[in-house]
């Protein structure tokens, strides 16, 4: 067993027939290897208690759990309570928000086992054509993002919890999404330090535990053009040196394109930590990669000095975690905070704001079918107007019937490898027909507001920012006229 597994931090990820039962496998040998944590994706919240339990059971040291919490413990984790994205709630603009968001998500990271939450996003939203940040932004404006960010970094630390800036140094300006490319964002350092890089150094002021770096090029900042995971000149030179940060700097995901681009991935985990990384995550072949790493220490590739201060790092963060806290997520308390914060984000862009007949024909437009992982189910949103008291159906199209109002739920979410954040022609021509069929009707967006110009005519809008479940339940809510 080699002690630079401690550095890998290995994917679990759920199923929703087989549980992790598909994962037992790999969860064994990662911990015979001796990896230093895990990054989970999906699961029933009494399963990640079990799951995370006894993974420190059998884990021969402390491990850094991770999830991608950006919108709360419930993006990942069935039961417990989901948040609307990042932009939704810097949009009311009111720090103390942000770090209640990030405390509830803390909160119920520590009862599910998690104590590292890969958030928050500290990407500026200046590219309204990029694919993959856009809502997952605190938004477009700098010094409200660098202001944001500090919030919810020390809301989610003061409860025990890593939180992490990301993506290092800006993924704000790409217009390809780095799953499955390699982005290259061709600002000059004055932009980059000027606006980018400034919501990291409020992190880093903050005291972040952790900072994610970024699988883009950046020619202002290494002119060869490396992705800045694997670039020196960005991470040791850039982040570690100018910047300062002493905390732990971890890959984004191994599985990407933008970073295994002419490289395999024990390569790319090599030149990682070469490049001044402590952790690698998702790693999918741990017996390779730490024989890859070993063999790059042999080889004088790679600094035992160096390796020693990453693996120094790790096991502070680990040890400095708070404890598992044995109690219930999704309590009636959160839940209900949750759908307020979500409901207060709801707004009109654009028509007049009436009130839905207690009899609605509601038509789905999906457009975030598609990619390795299913969307979220659209039922919610069927499920809440029915709790309001309509008699809502599910419709191929609408009508002309004065007495049912029409409901076009337009779904148009940042997803990896969709590669666009804007609505596809299908869906564009979807929603045409069907306002087509029914003039009177409402269009909700569950996407970016800016979307909206993407839909012509002077059809009602409304913007639901996200597609999660409990952006579904506030829109209904709003739409029957609780506002």
């Amino acid at each position: 067993m080699s002690d630079l597994a401690q550095l890998l931090l290995p994917a679990i990820r759920w199923d929703r027939d087989r549980g992790y039962a598909d994962e037992h496998a790999r969860i064994d040998a990662a911990l015979a290897a001796g990896v230093g944590g895990f990054i989970l994706f999906g699961g029933e919240a009494s399963a990640i208690s079990a799951l995370t339990t006894d993974l420190r059971a059998r884990s021969r040291g402390p491990l850094l759990i991770a999830a991608d919490f950006e919108r709360g413990a419930g993006q990942q984790c069935v039961g417990a309570t989901g948040l609307p994205p990042l932009a939704a709630i810097a949009s009311l603009g009111d720090p103390v928000l942000v770090r209640d968001a990030a405390r509830l998500t803390a909160r119920e990271s520590r009862r599910l086992g998690v104590n590292w939450d890969l958030a928050p996003v500290c990407d500026v939203d200046v590219e309204p054509a990029n694919p993959i940040i856009g809502t997952r932004s605190l938004g477009p404006d700098v010094a409200r993002v660098a202001e944001f960010a500090a919030e919810w970094i020390d809301g989610c630390q003061s409860l025990g919890v890593l939180a992490c800036a990301k993506h290092f140094p800006g993924h704000g300006r790409t217009t390809a999404d780095s799953h499955a490319e390699l982005p290259v964002v061709a600002a000059s350092q004055d932009e980059l330090f000027g606006i980018d890089l400034a919501p990291f150094r409020a992190a880093i002021d903050a005291g972040v535990a952790s900072i994610m770096t970024a699988h883009i090029a950046y020619p202002a900042l290494d002119p060869t053009g490396t992705p800045a995971t694997l670039s020196r000149a960005i991470v040791h030179g850039l982040l570690r040196r100018q910047l300062g940060f002493d905390g732990l700097i971890v890959t984004d995901a191994l599985i990407m394109q933008g970073v295994l681009e002419g490289r395999d991935e024990s390569e790319a985990c090599v030149a990682a930590i070469a490049a001044g990384c402590d952790v690698l995550c998702y790693a999918t072949d741990v017996t390779a990669t730490t024989r890859a790493l070993d063999k790059a220490v042999a080889s004088g590739r790679l600094d035992g000095e160096q390796l020693h201060r990453s693996l120094q790092r790790r096991l502070r963060r680990a040890q400095w975690a708070a404890a598992a806290d044995p109690l219930p997520v999704g309590s009636l308390e959160d839940t209900h905070w949750a759908d307020a914060l979500a409901l207060r984000t709801v707004h009109l862009v654009r028509g007049q704001a009436g009130v839905l007949s207690s009899s609605v024909d509601v038509i789905i437009v999906d457009d975030d079918l598609g990619g390795p992982y299913p969307p979220p189910s659209r039922e919610p949103f069927l499920a809440a107007l029915r709790d309001c008291g309509a008699d809502a159906r599910l419709v191929e199209t609408g009508s002309r019937d004065g007495r049912r109002s029409t409901v076009i739920a337009l779904f148009g979410d940042i997803r990896s490898w969709k590669g666009r954040p804007g609505y596809s022609a299908a869906a564009r021509a979807a929603v045409e027909r069907a306002c087509a069929a029914a003039p009177d009707a409402v269009i909700v967006q569950f996407g970016h507001p800016r979307l909206a110009a993407e839909i012509p005519g002077a059809t009602t809008c409304v913007s639901a920012w996200g597609g999660e479940r409990v952006m579904q339940r506030a829109a209904a809510r709003w739409l029957m006229g609780e506002r």
